[in-house]
């Protein structure tokens, strides 16, 4: 059996035989499974009233410590994104009611993000789902094949500046 991968590099060794696509190999199959990966995680997400994006946010708070605030800008550091899509999300969950937005007591100039207990109950229940899915989707994997895929992706995602 063969993968959609494994088809390229064929095709790029028959026309290109003078060039090593091997790297394609790794970040080929990395693409197609973080697609693969996202559409399952959708689903997920979906049957929870959520998105990746919302779930992103309320997740972030979630794992904070009471009383579960962050700042957009640490908001925005953990999910990666623009300023512009942070307001956006964070637009969309507080008019569900997930979370609230208040100046910061400490500095009047800054808000705070709390997440409220509609967010707190819709993402502890949404979590053991988004669990379960990655761990449906990892089970063709042993648990040895499983610690050595995660010390490879961390290795190659120090390497690239990915850290903490």
């Amino acid at each position: 059996m063969t993968d959609h991968v494994e088809q390229v590099l064929v095709q790029w060794q028959a026309q290109r035989p003078d060039l090593d696509v091997s790297p394609m190999a790794v970040f080929g199959r990395l693409t197609r499974l973080s697609q693969l990966v996202s559409a399952e995680l959708r689903k997920t997400f979906a049957a929870h009233g959520l998105d990746a994006a919302s779930f992103d946010v309320l997740a972030t708070l979630r794992r904070n410590d009471p009383p579960h605030c962050l700042t957009p800008t640490e908001l925005m550091r953990s999910a990666m994104v623009t300023s512009g899509a942070i307001t956006q999300r964070l637009d969309r969950l507080e008019e569900r009611g997930l979370i609230s937005r208040a100046r910061s007591e400490h500095d009047g100039r800054g808000i705070l993000v709390t997440l409220t207990e509609s967010g707190r109950e819709l993402i502890d229940a949404a979590l053991p789902d988004h669990v379960a899915t990655e761990r449906r989707l990892l089970a063709p994997l042993s648990g040895a094949q499983r610690d050595i895929l995660t010390e490879t992706l961390r290795t190659l995602l120090e390497s690239l500046g990915d850290t903490a």
